[in-house]
């Protein structure tokens, strides 16, 4: 999971999480899924106060990888309960950002292996974003996500699948959009 700026891990989790437990009060998450988010969940709530800007405590890769394998098969059993719109929305933004930055940075031929600080969410502290703005903002869609997640399990349907994936694509893309724009003042 991206761990490149302060709180940026708690924004991602604690929305996750949330709805993970959520969903597994609806029946769509087995109990073993619901208590590991609950322990992820609070897990990162416990390690937002270190990690609150300027943070005092990092995750690392030594952290992130074993959050994002957690969070990966959470969401694998989501979608094999057949939830597969509920598991793709829940961590879109980040599918976005790592997708696209992955692309550009093959594109330009750049060793993707290496370390950098051109996610979406990095480059917009260049361009005159506080860290505590971003994080907000990365929230904000995160909890927006969730509730379009829980939505396709409550009325599941086709229809309102593609329409959440589409809500959830179009809320990802201003995301994206506003991160790349230079903040003014």
């Amino acid at each position: 999971f991206m761990d490149g700026i302060d709180w940026m891990t708690v924004a991602e989790i604690v929305p996750i999480t949330g709805a993970l437990v959520a969903l597994g009060a609806l029946g769509a998450m087995t109990q073993d899924g619901v208590a590991a988010a609950l322990a992820l969940g609070g897990a990162m709530l416990g390690f937002a106060y270190f990690n609150r800007p300027t943070a005092k405590l990092f995750l690392g890769d030594v952290g992130s990888l074993p959050i994002g394998l957690l969070v990966g098969w959470l969401l694998v059993l989501l979608a094999g309960r057949g939830h597969l719109a509920a598991a793709l929305l829940l961590p879109l933004y980040y599918l976005a950002d790592a997708t696209l930055t992955l692309i550009r940075r093959l594109s330009r031929g750049e060793r993707i292996w290496q370390a950098h600080r051109t996610h979406y969410y990095q480059r917009a502290t260049d361009r005159g974003f506080s860290v505590t703005q971003i994080v907000a903002r990365v929230f904000a869609v995160n909890v927006c996500l969730a509730g379009l997640a829980l939505i396709t399990v409550v009325e599941a349907s086709r229809v309102t699948n593609a329409a959440a994936l589409a809500l959830g694509a179009a809320l990802v893309a201003w995301l994206l959009a506003s991160l790349t724009r230079r903040r003014d003042g």
